[in-house]
């Protein structure tokens, strides 16, 4: 039940982070699929030379969402399993989430995009930080969303 719940945390906050950032690139100009796109360049290499506004490309689109979900939802669960049951309170547990999901954006944006996939740099920082922060928080909420929940992460510290 537990790994359930941090699963689902995972995913539930990458869709809100994919939302968040694929409204603002397509408001910004980089286009509506741009982050997905650019994630499957991790992959895809010819789309490394991608131009913006990027173009939709249904194959980069469905491997870019599956990539940034499979990546969120273990990243929730490292949180579930290593932080969280060291957190007390459901408010602590979404801004414990929040600190996290700014700690994935700095090793995300420094230490590992500009290697794996450079072309990721071209979507907006600021915004980049924003959602990553956004998704450690709800990852945090979900977990700690029902006092059944927090008595779960409580029972796996012991």
């Amino acid at each position: 039940m537990f790994t359930r719940r941090a699963v689902v945390a995972g995913l539930l906050a990458s869709l809100a982070m994919g939302m968040f950032q694929m409204l603002y690139e397509a408001v910004a100009g980089a286009g509506l699929w741009s982050p997905p796109i650019l994630i499957a360049a991790t992959i895809i290499r010819d789309l490394q030379a991608a131009a913006i506004p990027v173009a939709f490309q249904p194959l980069a689109v469905v491997l870019g969402l599956m990539g940034h979900m499979m990546n969120s939802m273990i990243l929730g669960l490292l949180f579930a399993l290593l932080i969280a049951p060291r957190i007390g309170s459901r408010s602590a547990l979404v801004i414990g989430g929040a600190v996290y999901g700014l700690g994935v954006f700095v090793v995300m944006r420094f230490a590992v995009v500009p290697f794996l996939d450079p072309v990721l740099l071209s979507l907006n920082t600021p915004a980049f930080a924003m959602a990553h922060l956004m998704w450690g928080a709800i990852v945090g909420l979900v977990l700690g969303w029902q006092t059944r929940g927090t008595t779960v992460l409580q029972q796996a510290r012991a």
